[in-house]
């Protein structure tokens, strides 16, 4: 059936799957974030790196998609980013409730950067010649998109750490645009010795040593960068009307997307922060929510120093006087930074938010940074009404990037 373009309808997230360092449910995610539970730990980096130890969040265990599911054939012999895209993808589509008879009008949108290099060095290290493999089979969203029975577009996204929210933009848009009834999007990465070293030497990983718990501090004065995470999450959206139609559960409302870029500096994010700040702005308009009305924003806070406050300047631009008393946190203080699938595994935070209604903490947030003058969230929940929360995410290379969720 073809649709006309019904921009005006909302459109809903009627399933999730998620596959973390704080768990693979909903619900153990939620209680994870808001008891302030830290999924980083001591890993061996591998033998090239510059660290005998270094801290990361990885993922424990990767749910197999059940028995009788399509996508679960083979799932053990496949690499590790796709059973991780696969396992929170299958589990997304499932919990929707959509019928695999609808494939041909559902697409897959996947938030993920420098999938090739992620192909070569995981079939490298498994005992591969590493030369051409991506030409071996077809690109991961499509081995996805077959493996789920969609046959819809499927695209990947790269826009660094903002690139399973970009993901997340583009399935709302295909849906307004009547391509499709229904898109699976989001995005997940792993840990891996190139990524650990690559984000070493730039000097952007926090080279504490003592406590791995400790290690990631966003908006903290002793930060000294991000510690990384692997793991995403994915999202079934379409639009509201069809999901009343048939029944379907509503978890909550993509309301509002704002983007921008400012290409300032490959890794350094712009220090003016109206560009940052033009994203969230029209992310409220595009929501049709004041500053006033947002209940929590989960910022994108890594941890770096630079970041942080370039990110709190954006912050106060965008909200103004309403920044004082708007609850902010970063849930990356727990999970650790999951670059390609940070900003979707966020919006799953805002979404747990809104369903505990209470904000989830910044731990290890010891001596809040004077530079970064935010309504903090230190340590511990913040029990209080969530109805809307703004969800940050900001890109190396300038990709700006803030989601409105709203409560079903």
């Amino acid at each position: 059936m073809t649709r006309t373009r019904q921009a005006d309808e909302p459109v809903v997230i009627t399933g999730l799957g998620a596959v973390s360092p704080l768990g693979s449910s909903f619900d153990g995610i939620a209680d994870a974030l808001l008891a302030g539970r830290s999924g980083v730990r001591a890993i061996d980096p591998g033998p090239h790196a510059r660290e005998a130890v270094q801290f990361a969040a990885p993922v424990a265990d990767i749910p197999a998609p059940a028995d009788g599911d399509p996508a679960a054939g083979g799932f053990p012999q496949l690499d590790r980013l796709e059973r991780l895209c696969l396992s929170a993808a299958a589990t997304a589509v499932a919990d929707s409730g959509l019928d695999a008879e609808c494939g041909a009008r559902i697409g897959i949108a996947l938030g993920v950067g420098a999938e090739h290099l992620k192909s070569w060095e995981l079939d490298f290290l498994a005992g591969g010649d590493g030369v051409f493999v991506g030409r071996r089979q077809p690109t991961l969203v499509h081995r996805l998109a077959r493996r789920l029975k969609l046959r819809g577009p499927a695209l990947t996204v790269a826009a660094a750490c903002a690139s399973s929210g970009y993901a997340m933009a583009l399935g709302r848009a295909w849906i307004d645009a009547g391509w499709v009834d229904a898109c699976v999007v989001g995005g997940c990465d792993i840990l891996s010795p190139t990524s650990l070293a690559a984000f070493y030497n730039l000097r952007a990983l926090s080279r504490r040593s003592d406590d791995p718990a400790k290690a990631s501090r966003p908006f903290d004065g002793a930060r000294d960068g991000f510690v990384m995470g692997e793991g995403g999450a994915f999202f079934m959206l379409e639009r509201r009307c069809d999901a009343v139609q048939r029944g379907g559960r509503i978890r909550g409302e993509l309301a509002g997307i704002g983007m921008s870029s400012d290409g300032v500096h490959m890794v350094i994010p712009s220090t003016e922060s109206v560009h940052a700040a033009r994203a969230i702005s029209d992310a409220l308009a595009d929501a049709g929510v004041m500053p006033d009305e947002v209940d929590y924003i989960n910022a994108h806070a890594a941890g770096t120093p630079v970041g942080d406050v370039a990110e709190a300047g954006a912050i106060r631009r965008a909200f103004g006087a309403a920044a004082d008393s708007i609850p902010v946190s970063s849930t990356k203080s727990m999970s650790g930074h999951m670059i390609s699938g940070a900003a979707a595994f966020e919006a799953l935070a805002c979404l747990a938010a809104i369903d505990r209604q209470a904000a989830p903490p910044t731990i290890n947030l010891d001596h809040p940074d004077p530079q970064c003058p935010l309504d903090h969230v230190p340590h511990a929940c913040r029990p209080r009404r969530i109805r809307v929360a703004a969800s940050n995410s900001f890109g190396f290379g300038g990709s700006n990037l803030c989601l409105v969720l709203k409560a079903a």
